[in-house]
């Protein structure tokens, strides 16, 4: 592995950090944003939906600094966008239920945005975490 690969790894991984950190922050605006024009009605939904996009964001952050070897790239790749899919949408899916509870409503489609969402986190871990006859992940 060459050094420019190196730091091209560091990048990225830096970059998903830093994504996920402003995510973050963004899900803290925007309930406040909401807490303000809620009437005072508050939801546990929203008001932890962030997280959400913190604990996703610190444990991709922490898997791609590990080192992944080249046999590993395509793995990773498809880790990640099942990833960041689920942690997406486990997001959306905490915000909606925040809304149509501050409302005083409910939806019976609510716990599909939970189990897709789980699912696709799950979906992204397997394929990245079985030792299909390669090394797997290093050590941090």
């Amino acid at each position: 592995m060459s050094i420019l690969d190196m730091n091209n790894k560091f990048s990225a991984s830096k970059k998903t950090g830093i994504t996920y950190f402003i995510l973050t922050v963004v899900t803290v605006i925007i309930e406040k944003i909401y807490r303000l024009f809620g009437h005072g009605v508050t939801s546990a939904s929203m008001t932890w939906m962030f997280l959400y996009p913190l604990a996703g964001g610190l444990l991709i952050y922490l898997v791609s600094l590990a080192k992944v070897g080249s046999s590993d790239a395509e793995r990773f790749r498809r880790f990640s966008n099942h990833y960041h899919s689920g942690i997406a949408t486990l997001t959306i899916g905490s915000f909606l239920k925040g809304i149509l509870e501050i409302a005083g409503t409910d939806s019976v489609n609510l716990p599909c945005f939970y189990i897709v969402g789980f699912g696709m986190v799950l979906l992204g871990i397997l394929p990245f975490t079985l030792n299909s006859g390669t090394s797997g992940l290093r050590e941090l």
